[in-house]
């Protein structure tokens, strides 16, 4: 971890539903947080707001950002922590009059802001810091009905195994990994499922306080505590309980 005192964590998309959350737990327990995101999260300790005219370019959003990342961590600290939970969904197969609109939307929400991580990580992470993305169960199979999301999650899935190879960039002793939920219990999924069957939906203060517990932890902790670097770690609710299904990274 770094030598400072204060735990600093950058959440990318922390004015999502889990971004949010995500940003309240981390101050519970007394980090430093900075929230990326379109717009700002007043409960943050500093914010990174993306302009919509970065929303365009993915080289000029990157800029943006990490040059503001910079400028708010100043010249002796380092993160901690990089969660990143931006992202969305929208379906569609080939046929679909707006599949290719889809999957640009797609790639841009997960992948952009993945990748953007990536690179913050790489730039600015903490030896032993941890950087956790966000990928999904679903991509781990064909997704015909939304062929955008999936081609889109199951990419941030590579790029985590990529990330945790020795030549992948990140600082020495940095965990990678990400969580593949299948459907979070957000607001917006109530509104638009509202017969669906809840206690199969994972809880968002279930995942902030996982990655807090995985960031929190010393790298060379056992894998109950944090993963192995490489690790894709799939969220299975069901009647109310959530299970790790790990698939296993690397030493």
């Amino acid at each position: 971890m770094s030598s400072t005192t204060v735990r600093r964590v950058l959440i990318y998309g922390g004015k999502g539903a889990l971004g949010s959350v995500c940003v309240q737990f981390f101050k519970k327990q007394n980090w430093w947080v900075t929230s990326v995101d379109l717009v700002a999260n007043s409960e943050a300790n500093e914010n990174i707001v993306i302009k919509s005219s970065t929303t365009d370019q993915w080289t000029q959003q990157e800029a943006e950002v990490v040059n503001g990342v910079g400028q708010v961590l100043g010249s002796d600290n380092k993160l901690d922590a990089i969660v990143c939970v931006a992202g969305g969904w929208a379906g569609g197969s080939a046929a679909a009059d707006d599949f290719v609109k889809n999957t640009d939307l797609m790639i841009r929400q997960s992948l952009w802001s993945s990748v953007i991580s990536a690179k913050l990580a790489a730039k600015y992470l903490s030896d032993g810091g941890l950087l956790a993305l966000t990928g999904a169960r679903a991509a781990l199979e064909p997704t015909p009905g939304m062929i955008g999301y999936g081609l889109a999650k199951s990419a941030v899935h590579h790029l985590v195994q990529s990330l945790s190879q020795s030549t992948g960039g990140l600082p020495t002793g940095a965990t990678v990994v990400a969580i593949l939920p299948v459907t979070f219990d957000t607001p917006m999924n109530r509104k638009f499922m509202p017969k669906a069957d809840t206690s199969q939906w994972t809880p968002l203060e279930f995942a902030a306080e996982l990655m807090w517990k995985w960031a929190s932890a010393p790298a060379a902790a056992t894998d109950d505590v944090r993963p192995k670097s490489g690790s894709l770690v799939q969220l299975i609710t069901k009647s109310g309980e959530t299970e790790l299904v790990v698939t296993a990274g690397h030493n």
